[in-house]
């Protein structure tokens, strides 16, 4: 394929994305603490082939490269992720300096070698040791990741302005907490929804301390969103698609958007939602743009005998 970029409006942004803990490696190494993909990856039986981070890419010590490559590419954006334990390893408390000083070059990298820098705070690496304290459940997660996000809006604002709080929440929730697919492994729908809950919520906690620190910055949210159709006309099908939709649409967009959470949804679920007076309107913070990960449609079908939320 061949791409026209003089044809391209002036300020496109045609980049690449990843992850810390996907590319980075050097997990042990200047400071930086085990998040819950460490321990995840470990945990026998739960990746294939036993794969894990500790390498990866090896980007924190190949970065440079990967800048060339970015070029080769013809780049002129990327979105890179923070690494949380990496640079604040109790996951609130004490920074580490080796691990801001990292970001700091990474983003001087990018500025010299003319791609955009745009940074994600959160791609589902949350230190072990908030996970130890209750994790995404837990209210106070919401919080140290706001103070986290101050901190890192405040080291890097003088050069970076494009800023993403959450990747792909629903994953961290339901892949996470739900299903134990993905870190950290439960399977325990209350904490899935408690969880989901506090991650909108620390988005909107992270949105205004980004933009106390920032005062031109561009947040948004990024979220994997699916179409979904029913397997036929049968009213049941019709039902279970509905739900699905609100599972992985309209539970992840009507809280940013200010429409609170979908009601048949809460029903559906069964769990109290932990909201404090004040939560929606914070949870609904104005973005400046909304981010989409799309990868398949979804045809649903009634199943009876399901878990739930899919019954």
């Amino acid at each position: 394929m061949t791409i026209d970029f003089a044809a391209l409006p002036h300020d496109f942004l045609w980049g690449t994305a990843t992850a810390a803990y996907q590319i980075e490696g050097a997990v042990a190494e200047d400071g930086r603490a085990p998040s819950i993909w460490d321990t995840f990856s470990h945990t026998p039986g739960k990746i294939a082939n036993d794969d894990n981070g500790d390498v990866a890419c090896d980007h924190y010590h190949r970065w440079r490269e990967d800048l060339g490559l970015m070029r080769q590419l013809g780049a002129n954006a990327y979105r890179l992720s923070i690494a949380w334990p990496r640079v604040i390893p109790g996951g609130d408390g004490p920074t580490n300096p080796k691990g801001l000083a990292f970001y700091d070059e990474l983003v001087d990298g990018l500025l010299e070698a003319g791609i955009t820098p745009s940074v994600t705070l959160y791609h589902w690496d949350l230190p072990q040791a908030l996970q130890d304290r209750g994790g995404w459940p837990e209210r106070a997660t919401a919080e140290h990741f706001a103070a986290y996000a101050s901190v890192m809006a405040e080291r890097l604002g003088d050069r970076v302005t494009h800023w993403t709080t959450l990747n792909e929440p629903s994953c961290s929730a339901w892949i996470g907490h739900l299903e134990g697919k993905m870190a950290p492994g439960w399977t325990d729908l209350t904490a899935a929804v408690r969880a989901s809950y506090h991650l909108l919520l620390g988005h909107g906690l992270a949105a205004q301390a980004i933009r106390a620190a920032v005062p031109n910055a561009q947040v948004g949210i990024v979220n994997n969103l699916s179409t979904v159709y029913p397997a036929s006309d049968r009213d049941e099908d019709v039902r279970a698609a509905r739900r699905q939709d609100g599972h992985v649409n309209r539970w992840w967009l009507d809280p940013v958007h200010g429409r609170g959470f979908p009601a048949d949804m809460v029903e559906t679920y069964g769990v109290e939602l932990p909201e404090q007076p004040g939560d929606l309107a914070t949870i609904a913070a104005p973005l400046d743009w909304l981010g989409l990960n799309y990868y398949f449609p979804a045809t649903v079908a009634d199943d009876p005998t399901g878990p739930a939320p899919y019954t």
